[in-house]
């Protein structure tokens, strides 16, 4: 069940503010305010997703490639799409998600580790 008590259904509706990357009718994207390496967004989904398992199992085709269209366009605007960059999504309490809303992380901009 979606908790509309939570930061990014609030970034959603305006009423807290974000530095916005980039938007489309399936997702909004911004920049992490603590960023961990020298590239840090977010990409949420519009939608009233908990966690990815929900958005596999709710999205409709659209939302889905509207959602992972928003994805690749934000890596190329934060320039990390030739070199590389990790799509991170957390799914549940164990896995480290602190937002109970569908997001993933697109980090970049240097050499990421190979290891998790």
């Amino acid at each position: 069940m979606y908790n509309e008590n939570n930061v990014f259904y609030k970034i959603l509706h305006s009423k807290l503010s974000a530095k916005v990357i980039y938007e489309n009718e399936a997702a909004l994207s911004f920049h992490d305010i603590h960023p961990q390496k020298k590239v840090h967004a977010l990409v949420i989904s519009k939608g009233l997703y908990s966690n990815f398992s929900d958005f596999v199992a709710g999205a409709s085709p659209q939302e889905m490639k509207g959602f992972f269209d928003a994805v690749t366009k934000v890596a190329e605007i934060l320039g990390v799409s030739q070199r590389g960059y990790r799509i991170l999504s957390n799914t549940g309490p164990d896995s480290g998600q602190e937002v109970p809303h569908f997001h993933v992380h697109i980090i970049g901009g240097e050499k990421l580790s190979t290891s998790l």
